[in-house]
């Protein structure tokens, strides 16, 4: 006999009360970015921002998204949600960055099966994390229950930001390279956000659970060490690019050095590094020991310790690497721009 009951949305899998539960939850999250600009608050259609009140005179947007990749399924396997938010707004902010842009304002997009608050408003706290560590303000977001698309406990993320920055200041300055000029690295906090899908790999081929200390940081857990969040390098180098210190930066992300730094420069250029002059993080040793993985395949696919490379004119490196160091950033010559 066919039920005729009546059908509710929850019933098929869709929680309203959930929704707007995580919606009151999110919403001091959200105030705590704000900046100036901000011109709504959180719950409706769409989010406003003034971008005159933010003073520029002649601006280009610059927008970027991103995700987080399989360090998702890391965390939701160490059942550790916290810093994921960060990761996601580092790989948006960080590229804008590149630029030369101001982050301005974020949103998020969260996917998920069944919706479970505690586990969202976690999520959500470390995307506020970050966007106040890079005076971003999370102005709007989507979250999507979608019954039978995702495996119990399981989660997506997507994030978006848009950013500005005055015409003259637009990076990279390639105009401006010349043979010479200076590449001064900042060292990331690990394999940020890229390259799990190897990690996980390797991760099997240990044998290790993720509760277990990791080999290469024995005071922490494998799943903690591993899911180290993406470094964020507003603060930091923002300054300099106002101060046109910078000709140029590359954000280490897949492709890692080898392709990055290319990005970021003109055809008859080329970075020349010196790669023994800097110590690989332990994490990086571990993980190419334990899977055999080849030098040249650790570089193409990860950061190997460093986040972000600068460009800049070879009597300003001094002065650059200093301004850094005041800004709590370990920065360190990594090589110069030679000719083709």
């Amino acid at each position: 006999m066919t039920d005729s009951s009546p059908l509710t949305y929850k019933q098929a899998g869709v929680d309203i009360d959930a929704g707007n539960e995580l919606v009151d939850r999110i919403k001091p999250l959200a105030a705590a970015t704000k900046r100036t600009g901000v011109a709504s608050d959180l719950g409706g259609f769409g989010g406003l921002f003034d971008l005159k009140a933010c003073g520029y005179t002649d601006p280009v947007l610059v927008s970027g998204t991103d995700g987080v990749g399989t360090k998702l399924l890391l965390s939701q396997e160490a059942n550790h949600h916290s810093t994921i938010g960060v990761d996601l707004v580092a790989m948006c902010v960080n590229d804008v960055l590149a630029q030369g842009a101001e982050p301005l304002f974020f949103l998020d997009y969260f996917a998920t099966g069944h919706l479970e608050t505690d586990m969202a408003t976690d999520v959500v706290a470390g995307i506020s994390r970050g966007c106040q560590e890079s005076g971003c303000a999370l102005i709007g977001g989507e979250t999507a229950e979608m019954p039978s698309m995702y495996a119990p406990g399981h989660y997506d993320l997507a994030g978006f930001v848009v950013g500005a920055v005055e015409r003259d200041d637009i990076l990279p300055r390639t105009d401006d390279m010349k043979p010479g000029d200076s590449l001064i690295a900042l060292p990331s906090s690990g394999p940020h956000s890229n390259g799990y899908s190897l990690i996980r790999k390797v991760i099997e081929r240990s044998g290790l659970s993720l509760a277990a200390p990791a080999p290469f940081a024995p005071e922490r857990s494998l799943g903690e060490a591993l899911l180290e969040p993406t470094r964020l390098y507003v603060s930091a180098v923002l300054p300099l690019i106002k101060d046109k210190a910078i000709k140029g930066l590359a954000h280490i992300t897949g492709g890692g050095l080898t392709e990055n730094i290319p990005r970021m420069l003109p055809d008859h250029l080329m970075p020349e590094l010196e790669l023994s002059d800097y110590p690989v993080p332990p994490v990086f040793n571990w993980m190419q020991d334990v899977g055999q993985i080849e030098a040249s395949e650790m570089h193409r696919t990860f950061n190997m310790g460093i986040g972000m490379v600068l460009c800049v004119a070879e009597d300003a490196a001094p002065d650059v690497i200093q301004k850094l160091q005041d800004a709590g950033e370990k920065p360190f010559r990594l090589g110069q721009l030679i000719d083709a």
